[in-house]
């Protein structure tokens, strides 16, 4: 995906959390997908009464609402959630040619909204745009370090210990998958669909051919830091004493 966006987190370094509410699962399923590839952590519902429990427990910091829903209308979910959670930003999502509904959700106090059919990219930006300026985050700054290796998203320059580390473009948004989540593994189709996008056909081959030259660059010389975990993944890991 050509977007490139800041990564949020909350203050305490977790992720954005967001709450996609649509009665059509592959359209909920869809937009999930594509901020679960912003590092945010989503969850779904398809009619309203989910939704504001999932709401309830989940504690989103934005919601993006579909305005007809089985159940009780998206305004009517954002009235029932703000009445406990006043200050959760939303974004509707409207029918093209339904100006009544998108003043409605305006009037109940969403805060944007897009028009089916909607533009992923434009959506996850106005979605990104909407939780930083609710503070609920906050954009990372341009340098990922774990241990002694440094990584600054802006001049896309790495170091180990000092020394440049020269990478590849795909190399590159690979590590960058790596230090952004250390010490937590992940899987092939994980880094596949995050490194390649979810088009790319499932070789998860590809996937340990890059690792492996992953490695030969940035471990070559030094304690490894990039770790097998048979059966389940692979994960980043600062080296012992860096």
């Amino acid at each position: 995906m050509a977007l490139d966006l800041p990564r949020l987190t909350h203050p305490d370094g977790t992720p954005v959390r967001v709450l996609v509410v649509d009665d059509e699962p592959l359209l909920a399923q869809m937009v999930g997908m594509g901020l679960g590839m912003l590092g945010w952590s989503v969850r779904t519902a398809h009619d309203g009464e989910t939704a504001v429990a999932e709401a309830r427990e989940f504690r989103p910091d934005v919601l993006v609402l579909d305005v007809m829903l089985p159940g009780c209308s998206g305004v009517e979910v954002l009235e029932r959630v703000h009445a406990f959670d006043p200050e959760v930003p939303a974004l509707f999502l409207t029918a093209k040619d339904s100006a009544e509904d998108r003043i409605m959700g305006l009037v109940a106090g969403g805060d944007d909204y897009v028009t089916k059919p909607f533009n992923m990219e434009e959506l996850m930006l106005r979605l990104h745009r909407l939780v930083h300026r609710s503070g609920a985050a906050r954009a990372d700054h341009a340098e990922l370090v774990v241990g002694d290796l440094v990584l600054n998203r802006d001049t896309r320059e790495v170091t180990r210990a000092g020394r440049a580390v020269e990478l590849t473009a795909t190399q590159f948004e690979l590590l960058r998958y790596l230090m952004e989540n250390p010490r937590r593994v992940l899987s092939k189709p994980q880094i596949l669909e995050r490194v390649w996008g979810y088009d790319f056909g499932g070789q998860t081959n590809i996937v340990e051919l890059y690792i492996s030259y992953l490695r030969k660059r940035v471990d070559a010389g030094h304690e490894p830091m990039i770790h097998t975990v048979r059966g389940a993944g692979y994960v980043l890991r600062p080296a012992a004493g860096a």
